[in-house]
């Protein structure tokens, strides 16, 4: 779940704000990641799981499963195609956003230039929570029809450990690794000599330790 969701934009696009693009794309299936906005029979529809299915049988095509959400209705639809299908991003703006709260629902953001609020089901956002800390800088949401349908997290965060073993010195250290858990809940392998409380860069995209902060 995460920032880098979108790519292969195309190089024409209209303005919407000074920091609201609205982006219209197409992309093959074998291009498509989990967060993309495309059209389906007619709807725009967020995909929410990807899997892959290697050919059989020798000249027949590897098959891309997607698992979308309907952003409109909310209902799911699962769709096959070739990697070399096309599909159309749907039109979208991106807005910068900042969190306001998390209550038992909805995550909670406000856009940072015209102070508009969206609340987002914690549901939609199940991916990008485990990276969302209060004053996290690079969110963005994803507003269709005026609603938000997703959010975007930096590629890059940081994120402080609330609880792992003690750090082992030595050399020997930095090849082993040891579970961490982060501030979020989210739960990262570290080196050894990592040590509880320090603030470490993690890839949003993959769950993974980068560095300290």
């Amino acid at each position: 779940m995460g920032s880098g969701l979108f790519f292969r934009l195309s190089e024409q696009y209209v303005s919407q704000k000074s920091s609201s693009p609205i982006l219209l794309s197409i992309m093959l299936a074998k291009e498509v990641k989990t967060g993309t906005v495309v059209v389906h029979d007619g709807n725009p529809v967020m995909i929410v799981g990807i899997s892959v299915q290697s050919p059989s049988a020798r000249g027949a095509a590897t098959l891309y499963k997607f698992r979308a959400r309907n952003v409109m209705t909310r209902n799911k639809v699962d769709i096959t195609l070739k990697g070399t299908d096309v599909l159309q991003e749907a039109d979208f703006s991106r807005r910068d956003v900042q969190l306001m709260y998390i209550d038992t629902e909805h995550l909670h953001v406000m856009d940072k230039e015209d102070y508009q609020q969206y609340e987002v089901p914690l549901e939609d956002a199940e991916e990008q929570l485990p990276y969302i800390t209060e004053g996290l800088e690079g969110m963005r949401a994803l507003i269709y029809n005026d609603a938000c349908v997703g959010i975007e997290v930096p590629a890059t965060v940081e994120l402080k450990i609330a609880q792992c073993d003690p750090g082992v010195k030595g050399n020997s250290a930095t090849s082993r690794t040891k579970p961490a858990t982060m501030e979020t809940g989210l739960v990262v392998q570290v080196p050894e000599y990592i040590k509880e409380d320090e603030v470490l860069k993690i890839d949003s995209r993959t769950g993974q330790f980068l560095s300290r902060a």
